[in-house]
């Protein structure tokens, strides 16, 4: 009979988590958030830069062999370079979106 009574007391105190518990649960969770998106966007903003600055490099060394190859050129742009076979479709996109141009023959952002 003791254990019976003992038993339904273990069962009735085994429930589930109080409202404080779950609040300071979700304050922590709502902190750790907090900390981490600011840092994400720092992130996204850091590997576009070195993204722009790698294609730089790419469409420089291109036209460097674009020059190498076609000397005589006055006035080379990125379509010149793309048509060429020197840039693909998709490195003219991204060097066009980033703000890529040759201006006095070097390659700027």
């Amino acid at each position: 009979m003791k254990k019976t009574i003992l038993n339904n007391k273990i069962k009735k105190q085994a429930g589930g988590f109080t409202l404080i518990e779950m609040t300071i649960v979700l304050f922590i969770i709502s902190l750790l958030i907090l900390i981490i998106i600011p840092n994400l966007s720092n992130q996204r903003k850091h590997a576009q830069g070195i993204h722009a600055n790698a294609m730089v490099s790419v469409v420089q060394s291109q036209f460097d062999a674009y020059e190498t190859e076609f000397p005589n050129q006055s006035k080379v742009t990125l379509i010149d370079l793309q048509k060429k076979g020197y840039l693909s479709q998709k490195q003219l996109k991204e060097a066009q979106a980033s703000g890529i141009e040759i201006k006095n023959n070097e390659v700027v952002k």
